[in-house]
């Protein structure tokens, strides 16, 4: 073998083809979030490399969620790569439904994957999704509008002076809402928000013995507090906004304020998207003074499911995917402000990062969620915006439904709690909780 053909052989472990090895087309399923969507145009440097084409399923959240899940519990097959997160890959993980990802390169370093990412994403010590990009959640404000209204966005800020500030902000005569929130329905949509809201002041989903407590205060605290605040200050018809929508209201100058996903620091202050991209601040996520702020814990993740045929192929893809060279792809296309973050710590300690903006921030938020200890007080389950249970995010999504028809005015806190109450303490009831 000549010096330049172990060269090309021993640069990347996840390009290097022999011979007799044959092209594989995998079939991949992602959310429809920018990031994705940008990997998606940088497919043809994965495929010059190794040979493998892509054929990509690109969802709207809770589309996706119910796809994947529904072929993996029917083994149906139809996708060799899955786009989940830290509630499914433990679950998925300890049923045997996901390969494990137990013998990556060493080039591609496992180690460096930050430890609340691989942490979460994991089941008894072994990985079974590589993060694409992890993310807390925290404040995305208008520097603008915050000094218009004569206010200073404190670092670690109250809901009390967000619902001050929102209101503040608010001019309905020229389309500004002083907050957007998501309300849409969804476990992982606007029941995500509110569960992570509501561990702020001091509500759980259950109590150690698995009773469900939507008819405690804190509850009632919570969604009283949201919708008051969002029929204030909140866009008009924000029951059926969730991410997508509230990026694309703030990103078109309609957002005082705008809590979410720290990955969407980099779309809102991206001139060719935003209209106030040089115009936006950061804080994080609000609290009550109870000791626990109403951030979260994500990453949206690759994981192959047990039934594919073609798990080298998809390996090989992950490592392209969620390796340092691809963050070093992205930026030497579009910038180290667009890069996937949240993931690795060496991206926080690259000086060309350091840098961006909401970088550290990010990073800060990250580092504050605690999935094991996510509530005021005791709870029997890990996770901050979810329990990890199975029975979970069927709950969740009819909770969700309720909370989204009161913010739609068809129906009161009370009856909503109420419904709330029902349903979750049947469901526990029928799987053998309690």
């Amino acid at each position: 073998m000549t010096l330049r053909v172990r060269t090309l052989f021993g640069a990347c472990a996840i390009c290097a083809l022999s011979t007799a090895a044959t092209a594989d087309n995998i079939v991949i399923a992602t959310v429809n979030n920018g990031d994705m969507i940008r990997m998606q145009g940088m497919t043809d440097d994965f495929t010059a490399k190794t040979g493998h084409t892509v054929e990509w399923v690109t969802l709207e959240e809770n589309v996706l969620r119910q796809r994947v899940t529904t072929d993996i519990t029917t083994k149906g097959g139809a996708f060799d790569i899955m786009t989940i997160g830290m509630y499914e890959t433990p679950i998925w993980g300890k049923n045997g439904w996901l390969v494990p990802l137990d013998d990556l390169s060493a080039e591609y370093d496992v180690g460096d994957i930050l430890p609340a990412m691989s942490g979460g994403l994991s089941y008894d010590g072994t990985l079974y999704a590589a993060p694409f990009y992890g993310e807390s959640s925290m404040i995305m404000y208008r520097t603008d509008l915050m000094e218009k209204a004569g206010l200073s966005m404190p670092e670690a800020p109250t809901w009390t002076f967000i619902r001050e500030a929102a209101a503040a902000m608010t001019d309905r005569g020229n389309e500004i809402n002083g907050i957007c929130l998501r309300g849409k329905a969804g476990w992982g949509e606007g029941g995500a928000f509110i569960t992570a809201m509501s561990n702020s002041f001091g509500a759980r989903w259950f109590d150690e013995d698995w009773n469900a407590q939507f008819d405690t205060q804190p509850w009632a605290d919570t969604l009283n507090f949201f919708v008051g605040m969002m029929n204030e200050s909140g866009p008009a018809g924000y029951a059926t906004n969730g991410f997508n929508e509230n990026l694309s209201l703030f990103q078109q100058g309609k957002c005082g304020m705008w809590i979410d996903a720290t990955v969407a620091a980099s779309f809102v202050t991206n001139p060719n998207d935003s209209t106030v991209a040089d115009k936006v601040g950061f804080a994080l996520a609000p609290d009550n003074g109870l000791g626990k702020r109403s951030n979260w814990l994500w990453a949206w993740a690759l994981a192959i499911p047990a039934g594919s045929q073609k798990v080298d192929a998809a390996k090989q893809f992950i490592e392209w995917a969620t390796s340092t060279g691809y963050i070093e792809l992205v930026a030497s296309k579009e910038g180290w402000a667009n890069v996937p973050p949240g993931a690795r710590t060496s991206l926080y300690e690259n000086p060309n990062y350091k840098d961006v903006p909401f970088a550290m921030m990010t990073l800060e938020s990250i580092l504050s969620a605690d999935p094991n200890n996510p509530t005021v007080d005791p709870v029997p389950y890990v996770g901050i915006q979810f329990a990890a249970i199975p029975e979970f995010a069927g709950i969740a999504t009819e909770v969700s439904q309720e909370f989204s028809a009161v913010y739609a005015g068809q129906q009161t806190v009370e009856e909503a709690l109420a419904k709330a109450q029902t349903l979750a303490n049947d469901a526990m009831e029928a799987a053998g909780y309690k």
